[in-house]
């Protein structure tokens, strides 16, 4: 199967609007920020066999106002198109694995749910969240002041999780990946390698096709989104602060996982 076969699915005979009667959505890219997420949402789009939400980051499971009260999810559902009888449905919300909350409420909303986890380096990740923020105007400290007071910023936010200037904690990979498997066990959730993604995107996403049970493609054009280059590189220092906060951090996740991430730290 060609990755170019884009799906095209208008209303037929003997579909149903997607709306709470409906089936519940398939599965999720849960994590993480700035990891090859919106590649992934794309490639995901072109497989016709799976319909995803109409945009990108739904943000409905780490909304807390979403929950509050009785729970009604035709709000979640009025995100997605018209759901095909044949096609999985899916959508792309990389703060899900983060949000502390949210690994309940998806399996609240459907237990049997497929998690896709995609993870980076995690200094690089750090570095990379941050220039993002930096462009939009939602940070306005440097990135060497930013990881030095983001514990003090974060805690100054509670009760409430803090959505930004969490640049460090998003890569301590080990604890939301437990909590994932916690309520989805391992067989629910795939990890994968961003490295692996951005070189060898058909064999990434043929392990999400198999994991989905849908046929994988034959070939595939690589697709690359929210790429640039960063107006300066991280400054040595900052590297080496970031070395010694991720170590183990690091060694652990090569222990729960089988990888090897000694380039992670070099």
């Amino acid at each position: 199967m060609s990755a170019n076969r884009k799906q095209t699915r208008g209303r037929s005979p003997g579909r149903e609007p997607f709306s709470e009667a409906a089936p519940k959505v398939d599965f999720l890219v849960c994590g993480v920020k700035k990891a090859g997420t919106s590649a992934l949402d794309q490639y995901l789009r072109l497989h016709e066999d799976i319909t995803m939400a109409n945009w990108k980051e739904v943000h409905y499971f780490d909304r807390d106002e979403n929950f509050l009260g009785a729970v009604d999810h035709r709000k979640y559902h009025a995100a997605f198109p018209e759901k095909p009888n044949d096609a999985l449905m899916g959508e792309s919300t990389p703060s899900y694995i983060y949000w502390n909350d949210a690994p309940r409420r998806i399996w609240e909303y459907n237990n049997l749910m497929k998690l896709i986890v995609v993870l980076r380096n995690p200094i690089e990740r750090a570095f990379s969240d941050w220039c993002m923020e930096y462009a939009r105007g939602n940070e306005k400290v440097c990135f060497s002041d930013a990881i030095r007071m983001e514990a003090d910023r974060v805690r100054s936010q509670l009760p409430r999780q803090s959505r930004l200037h969490s640049y460090v904690d998003r890569g301590r990979y080990v604890p939301q990946l437990r909590r994932l498997w916690f309520f989805f066990g391992r067989d629910g959730v795939i990890v994968l390698r961003y490295e692996k993604l951005r070189r060898q995107p058909r064999e990434a996403l043929n392990e999400v096709f198999r994991f989905l049970n849908i046929p994988g493609f034959g070939s595939v054009d690589q697709i690359i989104v929210n790429s640039g280059r960063y107006q300066e590189p991280m400054k040595l220092e900052d590297k080496r602060y970031l070395r010694c906060i991720f170590e183990f951090e690091v060694r652990q996740l090569e222990r729960e996982l089988g990888w090897d991430c000694a380039d992670w730290l070099e």
